[in-house]
């Protein structure tokens, strides 16, 4: 795969950007800006990221894409959430201006630091990056970071830093992650997902197996998922170091105690020496996971493990990771990112282990192949929740040649209704819901937009 020279942003003073207020965009926007480079953007949606880079960075941000909002661009940036029939896109490819797509600009980014951690996985990916880039605030480190969330403790999703360490979300999404330059790879885990593009879980693992050897020097993964240790078989040439639940792996917990169902303290092994007890301020058993994962990362980085273990307790979260957004009637209002069926099955048994009296999933599926592809795996996970509530599936990049809707998984769930709006969700569920319930918006579209029609509905 063919990357980007590390010189190709030097004759260029002008970046714009098309979808600029979409979570991949948004972190290198931040980046960018800092390093004092000019950015405009179009976007087709508003929203709080578009309303910080007007008002907090004073980027010239147009709603709506049109032909002349490349004007004056020395590099056009898109996502690939854009179509080839978007007029802008059009225009940047027939302009002569080099027009790249976020994941390339992302590659070229992660070559400028020497010690490069990408984060990567199915599962877990944002809350991980997040985590480790708070730790190595908290130890002095001063890292530069790409998170797919945004994160209170940098300001966005975004941050320049002056070390040379850079902490980057890496997704395999039609393999983008192996346009990054990692040099320690951490896999979280690997799973049967975008399979419109991947076709086979075969696929997907042997893409994750040429990530970890393109890493030039270490790999932390998850020695107790299957499918993550076959991706990294027969990789060479770099210093292999596992966790997970089992003590046959290099770093693993023992004590575990959950508190009330949002906290979790464990104390953290390696190699059979106790190195201290982690005190997390995230639920649910995967963040021990995530946590290890980032402590052994933070530590191969120069950070000390005491250093590590104390630093992860900062962390609060990351947005829109069960992001608890208020309270209204009673009823507790949650929003988490979560679209894959493992995804939210973990929030959703960590949501039922809190003391709610009930707990309700208002679930906005994304992409029709995802839906399609995985419909049984979503029904049964959704029925983890008392109370289920869909969406219209958000098609985003996609159209509908897959025949699927919002209805055909409600059918598969018992008691499940769905609604063509948000508004629609948000009067049922808030006039339905009880004092003392949970619910939780569930899905990386715009779902959360219903979570603050709640916090608001009279």
């Amino acid at each position: 795969m063919t990357k980007i020279r590390k010189d190709f942003l030097d004759d260029k003073k002008h970046l714009h950007f098309i979808g600029i207020g979409g979570s991949g965009m948004f972190p290198l926007v931040q980046i960018l800006h800092g390093m004092g480079y000019y950015i405009t953007g179009s976007d087709n949606n508003p929203g709080d990221t578009i309303n910080f880079e007007r008002e907090k960075m004073d980027i010239p941000v147009t709603l709506g894409q049109r032909a002349e909002n490349i004007e004056g661009a020395d590099l056009i940036v898109h996502t690939a959430a854009i179509m080839d029939d978007n007029p802008e896109l059009i225009a940047a490819r027939a302009s002569g201006v080099p027009t790249i797509e976020r994941a390339d600009l992302l590659g070229l980014v992660t070559s400028w630091f020497d010690n490069c951690i990408c984060v990567c996985g199915t599962h877990g990916k944002t809350t991980t990056t997040a985590l480790l880039t708070q730790m190595f605030m908290e130890c002095g480190k001063d890292p530069s970071a790409v998170v797919g969330g945004k994160l209170e403790a940098i300001g966005g999703s975004g941050r320049l830093g002056s070390s040379d360490i850079m902490v980057c979300e890496a997704c395999e999404f039609e393999d983008h992650f192996l346009k990054c330059h990692p040099d320690i790879a951490v896999i979280l885990n690997v799973d049967a997902d975008h399979l419109e593009y991947f076709k086979t879980l075969d696929n997907i693992i042997a893409s994750f197996h040429k990530f970890a050897q393109m890493t030039t020097r270490t790999v932390i993964y998850n020695g107790d998922d299957l499918n993550t240790c076959k991706a990294v078989e027969g990789v060479t040439g770099k210093k292999m170091i596992t966790f997970g639940i089992d003590p046959k792996n290099d770093y693993y917990p023992t004590h575990i105690v959950h508190k009330d169902g949002r906290h979790t303290s464990y104390t953290l092994c390696c190699h059979g020496e106790e190195l201290g007890q982690v005190l997390l301020n995230v639920p649910g058993d995967h963040n021990i996971l995530n946590s290890m994962a980032a402590i052994a990362a933070a530590i191969e980085s120069g950070c000390t493990p005491q250093e590590a273990i104390v630093s992860a307790g900062a962390f609060q979260g990351a947005g829109r990771r069960f992001e608890i957004m208020g309270v209204n009637k009673g009823v507790t209002i949650a929003d988490d990112y979560g679209h894959h069926p493992k995804e939210l099955e973990v929030t959703l048994k960590a949501a039922k282990a809190m003391e709610y009296k009930s707990v309700w999933a208002v679930h906005q599926p994304f992409t029709y192949s995802r839906t399609a592809m995985l419909l049984d795996d979503f029904a049964r996970v959704l029925q983890i929740a008392d109370h289920v509530v869909l969406s219209e599936i958000m098609g985003s990049r996609e159209k509908n040649t897959y025949n699927i809707y919002a209805k055909d998984l409600a059918d598969k769930i018992p008691g499940c209704v769905w609604f063509k709006t948000f508004e629609e969700i948000s009067a049922y569920v808030m006039s339905h819901a009880q004092p003392g319930d949970l619910v939780i918006t569930m899905g990386c579209g715009d779902v959360y937009k219903c979570a603050k029609m709640m916090l608001v509905e009279k």
